[in-house]
């Protein structure tokens, strides 16, 4: 009996250290594991980095330049646009205040952002300028023709990689030439940056084009060459509001003299 539990022991004691080495040759028979999924180079939104590329040539781009600005029930108008070597910029927007009745001119200089009221037909007074503000101060929405910034202060936006926006390529606008992006805000605050809409660059940064609910906006003619520095177009006068966007109210017939009267 000892010898056949001795005999026992050695089979046992052979199997325990074989165990293992079965195990590592079946474990060794499966197949490796996939390595880990390369996660790749972070894919780069192409599109933004064009557009925002163009903008900062347009920031750089001194010019004078006249644009077409059309909406919807309104007869065209030409916009000037003037971006001075010294950094200064001046618009001059025909029915850009008082619901379309009187001609005006924006402008940012180193003594502040301006409005001038234009001399026209409904408004044949002489030119004269308000101070706003700051050169670098928000317009007033209530003093704002809308159509000044995609040439100014929305080319800051359309550079900076944290503004909240998507950009995509676009077909360019009937009239439009140049590279055309579709631009959306993706911030669900009310005060987005900037307008959503399609804007357009030639490759030097001039901007040739924009398309939002403000209207369209193209370049009609080639730029011609910038100032040093803008000039306002009249006076600055300091007992004098600017003029608004809105229509002057009806006057109330009731209100005119020898009203009720027979």
């Amino acid at each position: 009996m000892p010898v056949l539990i001795r005999s026992a022991v050695r089979v046992l004691g052979s199997l325990v250290f074989a165990l293992p080495a079965v195990l590592v040759s079946c474990t060794s028979e499966q197949p490796a594991p996939p390595p880990p999924a390369d996660p790749g180079p972070v894919t780069v939104d192409a599109a933004r980095d064009e557009l925002a590329a163009l903008a900062a040539a347009a920031q750089d781009r001194h010019l004078v330049a006249q644009y077409v600005f059309s909406q919807p029930g309104r007869p065209d108008r030409s916009i000037v646009f003037t971006s001075a070597n010294d950094g200064s910029w001046r618009v001059d927007v025909p029915g850009g205040a008082l619901g379309g009745t009187v001609d005006v001119s924006l402008a940012a200089t180193t003594d502040g952002l301006f409005q001038c009221a234009l001399p026209s037909s409904a408004r044949p007074e002489p030119a004269h300028c308000v101070r706003l503000g700051d050169r670098d101060d928000a317009l007033p929405r209530r003093l704002d023709p809308r159509v000044h910034h995609p040439l100014t202060d929305w080319l800051a936006v359309l550079t900076d990689r944290r503004a909240p926006l998507a950009v995509a390529p676009a077909s360019p606008p009937e009239g439009v030439t140049g590279a055309c992006y579709s631009v959306e805000s993706t911030s669900a605050s009310l005060n987005a940056p900037l307008d959503v809409g399609i804007y357009c660059y030639d490759r030097d940064g001039t901007p040739t084009g924009v398309r939002t609910a403000a209207g369209t906006l193209r370049l009609a003619a080639p730029p011609g060459a910038a100032p040093a520095s803008v000039q306002l177009a009249g006076p600055v006068v300091v007992d004098v509001e600017p003029l608004g966007t809105a229509a002057p109210p009806t006057p109330d017939p009731s209100d005119s003299p020898g009203a009720g009267t027979s």
